[in-house]
């Protein structure tokens, strides 16, 4: 796919992550969400007329996966991927996506986002998954970076990592700004380095969300608001970003009781990035 095809996909605006704890307080604040990503296991294969049309018929959806393991080794799970399109269709998705990791190993779901061993040979066979998906679905897919903790000598960087899948793949970047922050604090690297060396004219979709410390390292735990640094790796990106659609403020924990705080950083967050993913 094309980046002007990534660019003539549909504005969506800034949205939240969809959790079942903020349904009531997203409902009552209709007029500042424009959008909502949902977690894609949460909704696969329920029942035709339930609470997954009662968002579809409210604000537009996108599907945000956490179990397709892309990066692990040997074929994708065929049922999988066509629960994914039905439930792309349901809702009338312009795309979806998931995580550039795995989360499966030998059958068996490790309960985490595990990052990949970044070599040429990984990055290939994971495109070819990501054409794979785009085919079957129907729709662009998107891949996203994640937190790692341990890293190890690799063949590939990070950004170069993602960039020979994302551009082989031909496929769409959910750029996570935070992810972005915390590995740069974590593993002392220049965030604007690394955002220059990656295809940010294949980002559709941005991700915000904050963290906290535990014993002198920085977590990603989409607890608190978020963070003056990734405010300013967003006013970096805003302007460099020509295919983004959509941002989405992730919240999971630590709900806060005035909903203002997250209607706060949405108006923050439309305000940074202007109109190019005006609804």
């Amino acid at each position: 796919m094309r980046e002007s095809d990534l660019g003539s996909l549909p504005a969506l605006g800034v949205g939240l992550g969809y959790r079942r704890e903020l349904d009531a307080a997203i409902m009552a604040n209709r007029e500042s969400i424009d959008c909502l990503e949902i977690i894609t296991e949460n909704f696969l294969g329920t029942p035709v007329g339930g609470p997954l049309e009662l968002l579809r018929d409210r604000f537009p959806l996108t599907p945000h996966g956490v179990e397709m393991s892309i990066g692990t080794e040997g074929p994708l799970d065929p049922g999988y991927v066509d629960d994914l399109a039905d439930l792309v269709a349901r809702v009338g998705a312009p795309w979806c996506s998931d995580h550039l990791s795995f989360t499966r190993a030998g059958g068996v779901s490790i309960g985490q986002l595990t990052p990949l061993v970044r070599t040429r040979e990984s990055a290939a066979e994971i495109a070819g998954k990501v054409r794979q998906v785009q085919q079957q679905v129907g729709t662009p897919f998107l891949l996203e970076n994640i937190t790692y903790h341990l890293d190890f000598p690799a063949e590939l960087s990070e950004a170069e990592f993602i960039t020979l899948v994302i551009e082989s793949a031909g496929c769409g970047l959910l750029l996570d700004l935070t992810n972005v922050f915390i590995n740069a604090v974590n593993h002392r690297y220049d965030p604007i380095e690394f955002l220059n060396s990656i295809p940010l004219e294949r980002v559709v979709q941005l991700h915000l969300a904050g963290g906290y410390w535990s014993e002198g390292t920085l977590l990603d735990s989409h607890s608190a608001p978020v963070p003056a640094e990734v405010w300013e790796l967003l006013d970096h990106v805003s302007s460099r970003t020509p295919a983004l659609r959509c941002v989405i403020l992730e919240r999971d924990q630590e709900f806060p009781d005035d909903f203002t705080e997250l209607t706060a950083d949405l108006h923050r967050a439309r305000a940074a990035i202007g109109s190019a993913v005006s609804a």
